[in-house]
């Protein structure tokens, strides 16, 4: 995937909100690099190595993409991205990478996503739990941010590079990145989760994008939730047509700017749909 989703941002400055080149759309799958393998330190599993551009890896219902879509931006850097096991009935994964060149435009978008059915819309889904535990090592002035993104379409059989909607959690951002905005200014504060966010609103394309980013300077690192209470919240504020768009993808990652070497490291992350 290109990359899926990944994420859309742009620099607020004290004066306005500057679009900075980001494409979410993931890139198709075929062909995959091929993964590695090596033992993990920390456990019995294997651990897998994703190194090569859309190198994938699907196991226990979920799949990780090692989705360096925007490398060409950069002039120099790399990023690898390992499976690392299940842990309960979620998985464990990281991603190493350093970026130098092109400071305002997005090199990767490495997640992690549950494997969805099709054809299920927003309405009819009755809950989306997730939890998720991470951390980010960093150094050299790192740009980056951590982020939910789920894609929604009329169509049930859409493409994973689009949709009609997205909707994204963003858990932190690192380096002063922010999601594309119409006016660079968040159109509502509000708690969901026990979190406040900041919601911002603009057009990535045709595709109309929801992004709950954490309000105050603490990113959160631990995150256990309903997405769907974030489409409810949509349908009733926002006019989200729940009933008529059906789930696509729903996935975590980390967008890369530049900076590092850094290392972003998830010990556990679960998603469900309940029908």
């Amino acid at each position: 995937m290109r990359i899926s989703t990944a994420l859309y941002a742009c620099l607020l400055t004290a004066a306005s909100a500057t679009p900075i080149d980001y494409d979410p759309s993931p890139a198709p799958l075929p062909p995959h690099g091929t993964p590695t393998t090596r033992p993990s330190p920390s456990t019995a599993q294997e651990t897998i190595s994703l190194c090569s551009q859309y190198a994938y890896h699907s196991a226990a219902g979920y799949e990780v993409l090692n989705n360096l879509w925007g490398k060409d931006a950069a002039t120099s850097g790399s990023q690898c991205t390992y499976y690392e096991g299940t842990v309960g009935t979620g998985i464990r994964w990281s991603s190493t990478w350093a970026w130098q060149g092109g400071p305002d435009n997005v090199k990767s978008y490495v997640y992690a996503g549950l494997i969805l059915t099709k054809g299920n819309t927003v309405a009819r889904v009755k809950s989306m739990p997730t939890q998720i535990d991470w951390a980010y090592n960093t150094t050299g002035g790192v740009r980056a941010n951590v982020a939910y993104d789920v894609f929604t379409a009329e169509d049930p059989a859409h493409a994973n590079s689009g949709g009609d909607y997205e909707l994204m959690i963003w858990l932190a951002r690192l380096g002063g990145v922010w999601p594309i905005s119409q006016s660079g200014a968040p159109i509502a504060t509000v708690t969901l989760a026990n979190t406040s966010f900041d919601l911002y609103f603009g057009y990535n394309g045709a595709m109309k994008v929801y992004s709950f980013v954490r309000a105050g300077s603490r990113d959160v690192t631990s995150f256990s939730a309903d997405v769907k209470l974030f489409f409810n919240y949509l349908e009733k504020n926002q006019g989200f047509p729940a009933a008529s768009q059906n789930l696509i993808v729903y996935q975590i990652g980390t967008e890369a700017f530049t900076g590092g070497p850094a290392k972003f490291s998830v010990s556990r992350f679960s998603a469900s749909v309940t029908l």
